[in-house]
């Protein structure tokens, strides 16, 4: 019986122990990827800002072609929005939010986890093209889980990243 409390109570004090160092990690996340492409700006302008258009480059559609995709009736500007639906990626929501000639911010929702960031895609002049710097960032809350999740969002979310300016690259530098 004694061993039982020991281990109940090593156990409580690593739980405790975890929940105070959450505590002490970041709220706020970032994650930033970058590339040039040889192409005109309004060539890489027309992949980002168009909501349809994600589904040619994004790494998500790749790994789940058979994710249900909607959108609000104009798919570009302010307000537009596009929604899935997958058993392998999960379910969400991006919303334009702001848009310029050469940036495109959006929200992104995930309901089924219950957390939200914010995004965005912004052109740059670059003497070998166009740099095209994709950002997500957003704040974990006081959740002690999230913030433990926060430590991997960079190495889960940027490969994606990378895959998907890799994929726009492939379509405007044709």
């Amino acid at each position: 019986m004694k061993l039982l409390v020991k281990i109940l109570a090593g156990f409580a004090a690593l739980v405790i122990l975890l929940v105070l160092v959450a505590f002490a990690l970041p709220r706020q996340y970032k994650i930033e990827r970058a590339m040039v492409m040889k192409a005109k700006p309004e060539a890489v302008f027309a992949q980002v800002a168009d909501l349809k258009a994600w589904k040619n480059w994004g790494a998500w559609q790749e790994r789940d072609p058979g994710m249900k995709l909607s959108y609000s009736a104009q798919s570009t500007g302010v307000g537009a929005w596009s929604q899935w639906e997958s058993a392998k990626e999960g379910n969400g929501k991006m919303t334009i939010t702001s848009q310029t000639a050469t940036k495109v911010v959006y929200k992104l929702e995930f309901p089924d986890v219950g957390m939200s960031s914010t995004g965005s895609v912004e052109l740059a002049a670059d003497a070998g093209g166009t740099k095209v710097i994709w950002v997500d960032a957003g704040d974990l809350g006081m959740n002690p889980m999230n913030r433990w999740f926060g430590l991997f969002l960079d190495g889960m979310i940027g490969p994606d990243f990378e895959k998907g300016l890799s994929n726009i690259k492939k379509i405007v530098e044709k």
